[in-house]
């Protein structure tokens, strides 16, 4: 079973990963963010910086590059989690070249490239996951949870405005645009699986008619 975990920052991709992976025994595929040399300044730089270095359009590559990496190990694996995966990648781009971030020619070669990369992936035995969890919260819950994981360059005032762009038309998103497998929705105002036994139980429940 491939299980992929998708969510807006903050909303506990990885503390979920982590949890199902124990009680499932599959390894876990994580986001690259340390040692992600783009993404602090992604988060840091002026907007002029941006425009002159295309740190946007940078970090959608690098993480598109993460992300495909980790999606062909999994499905070849044919049992594993992902803490996010290829298919949410292009949201970002896409809502940064709303932004005006990245240009539309880079949108342009992003959108080819990616094309091409899911085409790679239906030469795979396995060619999708079995399940989608999708971790849905309110902003404050965001905000809240960004702040408690302390990464510094997460942190400021300036980027509360550029978060809330994401946030509010991601849960759209997800149950319009994502095709590649079922979607079982957490919502993280409700739902504590790592805090409420009675929780989890249901969400393993729920993935029980995935697994082999």
């Amino acid at each position: 079973m491939v299980i992929v975990i998708g969510g807006m920052i903050g909303l506990g991709k990885t503390t979920t990963a982590k949890i199902l992976s124990e009680r499932l025994s599959l390894p876990v595929y994580y986001e690259s963010v340390e040692g992600n040399k783009v993404l602090p300044l992604f988060y840091k730089a002026s907007r002029e910086e941006k425009e002159r270095n295309r740190y946007p359009f940078l970090l959608q590559l690098s993480f598109l590059s993460n992300r495909y990496g980790s999606i062909r190990k999994a499905l070849l694996e044919d049992n594993a989690i992902l803490d996010r995966s290829i298919y949410e990648d292009s949201y970002f781009a896409s809502r940064n070249h709303d932004l005006g971030n990245i240009s539309d020619l880079e949108m342009e070669i992003y959108d080819n490239l990616l094309d091409q990369l899911l085409s790679a992936l239906k030469s795979l035995p396995k060619k999708a996951p079995d399940v989608m969890v999708y971790l849905k919260g309110s902003f404050d819950t965001v905000l809240k949870r960004i702040a408690a994981r302390v990464r510094s360059f997460e942190l400021g005032e300036e980027l509360v405005s550029y978060y809330h762009f994401l946030w509010e038309d991601y849960d759209r998103w997800v149950m319009d645009a994502y095709k590649a497998s079922p979607i079982i929705v957490l919502d993280v105002d409700k739902v504590d699986i790592q805090e409420n036994p009675k929780d989890l139980a249901l969400l393993l429940e729920a993935l029980q008619p995935y697994r082999k």
